[in-house]
């Protein structure tokens, strides 16, 4: 089978949340169908990361220190921004074409004979099909560790079938409600799913709610907790951290001193946004763990370069002006906590320059509270509709936001809202392209960027 067929077929299989729940969330499938691939899951050490905000910040922050500590390093994430192969990484390095599309061949084989002996009621989801590549190339490749980012929820998610040597619990916040609860409480219970009993958790105080379940979680499981606060700068006016961090100009990198292991190192990130200081500290705090469990090579040295080294595109990632393009931010802003946090890093960065936005979103996202925290402080306002078959129309969009009282230009080809958001800035000007991972990917496709 060819790479394009091999894809396509992934593709036919639906969208990763267009599957009824109990297509979804049921390990005994995924179980069965790695069971008759030889069990490649268990042939590597294994890092699980859930939550609602920053899993993904946090894996490759991680994955980037382990890959500077000298160990061979998978990484799986989701969902892709332009191409399908960036969720599995060894070492940095995207699956070849030609790997993926094999891998994919014998997995769905595999998957047809279970379902012809009556083992399996279905083909495996789009989601479980990526999980179990990813797993057998990471077998193959030998890696030392994956670094796994949970695709929803965590109790019943596809990754979940691992043993990890640690488990880490990012910010949780509302989203996907239609399949893991009304409230952050409920929410948290899907997410503490992934801590094992007598295993080890690295997380950081957050909401009330999420704090008493995963609390419960570990003292129920006999499970050690790990908090990663040491590692997050103070943020109060007048200490010096504050300080080095906010008169930076236009950063486009954080500096600021931490003791990792009983020596001072410079974090140095790239990941702009007071949130994902929080995320680099969980990623510290877990490699710490992680080589207390065993894992050669980490050091110091080693946290402070894999943090420098880290690339996470199109978490406010800014494209300086170029070509008549003027400055471009993108950002993945998909729920009302990244809203948050996009409008927080926007007014430290873009304090005096107006902002355009180009905004598409998912329909069963609340699109009313995020563009009722982001529309505010946007100039103009471009709604558009990324590639897929859940997003919303402009026209939604419009309605949605009506309370935020933004002028909204409908410009449903997301090429189209590109270039008129080019035409309507001015020099000084930014774009703000946000709302959807969807829309960020397709842009930066149409501009000619790779993730």
């Amino acid at each position: 089978m060819s790479y394009e067929n091999a894809v396509a077929s992934m593709f036919a299989l639906g969208h990763e949340l267009a599957q009824t729940p109990s297509h979804k969330f049921d390990l005994a499938h995924m179980r069965v169908l790695l069971e008759e691939m030889g069990h490649s899951e268990r042939a590597f050490r294994s890092v699980l990361i859930a939550g609602t905000n920053g899993k993904g910040s946090t894996a490759a922050t991680l994955a980037s220190i382990l890959r500077a500590s000298g160990l061979n390093t998978g990484l799986y994430t989701s969902p892709h921004l332009v191409r399908i192969n960036e969720r599995i990484r060894i070492n940095g390095v995207e699956i070849s074409d030609e790997d993926f599309a094999g891998i994919h061949g014998g997995i769905d084989g595999i998957a047809e004979g279970l379902m012809g002996a009556g083992k399996l009621p279905w083909h495996p989801s789009f989601f479980e099909m990526m999980t179990a590549i990813a797993f057998s190339y990471f077998a193959r490749e030998k890696v030392d560790i994956a670094v796994l980012e949970i695709g929803m929820g965590g109790r019943l998610d596809a990754t979940n079938v691992v043993e990890p040597l640690v488990s880490v619990i990012t910010d949780i916040s509302l989203d996907h409600q239609k399949f893991l609860g009304n409230t952050v409480g409920e929410i948290a219970r899907e997410k503490v799913g992934i801590i094992r009993r007598g295993g080890t958790v690295v997380t950081l105080p957050q909401q009330p709610e999420a704090n008493d379940v995963i609390g419960n979680a570990i003292l129920d499981l006999d499970a050690a907790g790990v908090s990663a606060v040491q590692y997050v700068p103070p943020m109060s006016p007048g200490s010096t951290q504050y300080s080095a961090l906010s008169t930076q100009k236009n950063p486009s990198m954080y500096r600021y001193p931490v003791q990792v292991q009983g020596k001072e190192i410079l974090v140095e990130t790239r990941l702009v946004g007071r949130h994902q200081l929080r995320n680099v500290a969980l990623a510290i705090a877990a490699a710490e763990e992680l080589g207390k469990k065993g894992l050669d090579g980490i050091t110091p040295e080693s946290i402070e370069k894999g943090i420098r080294e880290t690339n996470w595109p199109g978490r406010f990632q800014v494209v300086p002006a170029r070509g008549g393009w003027p400055e471009i931010v993108f950002d993945v802003a998909h729920n009302p906590a990244g809203a948050w946090a996009l409008r927080s890093a926007l007014s430290e960065r873009y304090d005096d320059r107006p902002l355009i936005f180009v905004f598409g979103a998912m329909r069963d996202k609340a699109i009313s509270e995020i563009t009722e925290i982001l529309f505010p402080v946007a100039r103009e306002v471009i709604a558009t509709r990324p590639d897929n078959p859940r997003a919303a129309s402009p026209e939604e969009i419009r309605q949605a936001a009506s309370r935020t009282g933004a002028d909204i230009e409908l410009v449903p080809a997301v090429s189209a809202a590109l270039e008129r958001a080019r035409d309507c800035a001015a020099k000084d000007c930014v774009v703000v392209v946000t709302g959807s991972i969807y829309l960020v990917g397709d842009a930066m496709r149409i501009l000619g960027l790779r993730a």
